[in-house]
């Protein structure tokens, strides 16, 4: 299959297909990125940095645009400035001096866990100094909103076209939190912020084809969806945007960081989930033509 290859340097690659019909049907890999900036200055050691990573999840959706649908990858790491938080949840405890402007730090952020991070996990420290605030605009300018800014580009390209577009929004939970409230382990959480950002039709039949697969699928817990969906998930006017978490006991070991051996049958398993979300799409645009 042909695919048209766009690459911002350090910042996204952009897959659409070439050689067959594309459909409004975008699929991003945001947590996955490993090009490290060189004003990053972390202190603690790069293998438990990777941690934080949606690992390996780009090579699980490499083959995204064969269903006819748009790819795209974050290059740059969460653990930088994460483009799945608001631009305003900056942890106030990374700086040393008070800002002139009111932030808005988030729960994530008190936990160290905001636009930039400050902890890698709980009581692991990302950096051994305090941030500016203008450290935090460059990233902003540098790699977020060029991020932000390609993602709502082509979303729009797709709205156009079709008149409608469909967003998954895809990442990895560590097998830790891949609990539900009631205690029970979940391989999958689809997460649409409780009916906001989604056609609810199209995210049960999601959770049914995962099901079918022997798949335990979660709604909304133990992750709902953060800024991305938040932000692009208008399900009123065509738009919608779900959230997709992938337990990575299912293809990674967190300990050693390499592949297992499942990750071939996981990868087929959502080349098929990408087939089954196209057939779907395809299905409304055939009945939005006839209205």
């Amino acid at each position: 299959m042909e695919v048209h290859k766009t690459e911002i340097a350090g910042i996204c690659t952009l897959l659409t297909p070439v050689s067959l019909p594309q459909i409004p049907l975008l699929i991003d890999s945001p947590h996955s990125g490993r090009v490290y900036p060189e004003d990053f200055e972390f202190c603690c050691d790069l293998h438990t940095l990777h941690s934080a990573e949606d690992n390996g999840l780009d090579l699980l959706l490499q083959n995204a645009p064969q269903c006819g649908a748009t790819y795209l990858q974050c290059e740059f790491p969460r653990s930088y400035i994460d483009v799945n938080r608001a631009p305003d949840d900056i942890d106030e405890q990374l700086l040393q001096h008070p800002p002139a402007q009111p932030l808005n730090p988030s729960l994530r952020s008190h936990a160290g866990y905001g636009l930039v991070r400050r902890l890698v996990r709980p009581g692991i420290a990302v950096y051994d100094r305090y941030l500016t605030l203008e450290e935090i605009h460059h990233r902003l300018q540098s790699c977020y909103i060029p991020y932000h800014t390609t993602l709502q580009q082509q979303l729009d390209r797709l709205y156009y076209h079709f008149g409608q577009v469909w967003y998954l929004d895809m990442h990895s939970m560590p097998a830790a939190s891949a609990h539900s409230q009631d205690g029970h382990p979940v391989d999958f959480v689809l997460g649409d912020r409780h009916g906001t950002t989604c056609r609810r039709d199209f995210v049960h039949a999601l959770k049914g084809f995962l099901e079918h697969l022997g798949y335990r699928v979660a709604l909304n817990d133990p992750y709902k969806g953060v800024e991305l969906i938040r932000r692009y998930g208008h399900p009123a006017i065509g738009r919608n945007a779900l959230q997709i978490e992938i337990n990575k006991n299912l293809y990674w070991d967190e300990i050693t960081h390499e592949i297992l051996p499942n990750f071939s049958v996981l990868k087929d398993h959502l080349a098929q989930l990408c087939f089954f979300a196209a057939h779907f799409i395809e299905k409304e645009l055939v009945l939005k033509a006839a209205d």
